[in-house]
Parts: C-alpha cells; sequence; structure tokens
C-alpha cells in the first residue's frame, strides 16, 4: 500500500522538532505496517484552522491525481482543527478512493 504522511505543527505551542517526532512515528507505523511512504507533507508554523496551506493543499492535490491509498497523520488535529474542514477532507479523500488513519484515532 502507498501511503502519504502529513505532519503540522502551529507556532502557538509547539516547536520545529514535533514535525521531525511526527514524521518519525508515523513512518514507524507505516513500516509495521508494510506500507510504502509515497511522500512527507508538512506545514511548519501554521495553525490548523484552515486549509488553506501549502502541505495539505499539495497533499489534497496528490490524492486526486492517485499517489497513494492512505493518509497517515499523528491525530485528527495535525490534518485540521476545523470540524467542518475535518468532514471536507475526509468527503474529498473518499471520493479520491483514500483513507485516512491517525496513530492517536485510528
Amino acid at each position: 500500500m502507498r501511503v502519504a504522511i502529513y505532519a503540522r505543527y502551529s507556532s502557538d505551542n509547539q516547536r520545529e522538532a514535533s514535525i521531525t517526532d511526527q514524521l518519525r512515528l508515523c513512518h514507524l507505523h507505516a513500516e509495521k505496517q508494510g506500507w510504502f511512504v509515497v511522500e512527507d507533507y508538512t506545514d511548519h508554523a501554521i495553525s490548523g484552522a484552515s486549509l488553506l496551506r501549502p502541505g495539505i493543499q499539495a497533499l489534497m492535490a496528490d490524492a486526486t491525481r492517485g499517489r497513494f491509498q492512505f493518509v497517515l497523520a499523528e491525530a485528527m488535529d495535525r490534518l485540521s482543527r476545523d470540524q467542518e474542514d475535518i468532514a471536507g477532507l475526509f468527503k474529498r479523500m473518499a471520493f479520491a478512493g483514500v483513507k485516512i488513519v491517525t496513530l492517536s484515532e485510528g
């Protein structure tokens, strides 16, 4: 299975190393599952209140191109802090045949 990993931190409560930690944990999980990581998508020091972030926009575009079958993130709030955006993202990914998996929520 091909997987894309997404990691984000906001400048409010986190630090740059947070991205490295998130990516490390996700890569370990992908390896245990036997998944092939296609690409890491990241947004540094950007709030999760909006989907207008370069990393998440690139991830959504590549999902529609069929680059991967799963999106893996540490937690749902890394993808977005807005429930409406999460629902829209889930719908877009489902339309593209991509499943969202998080380490926290499953």
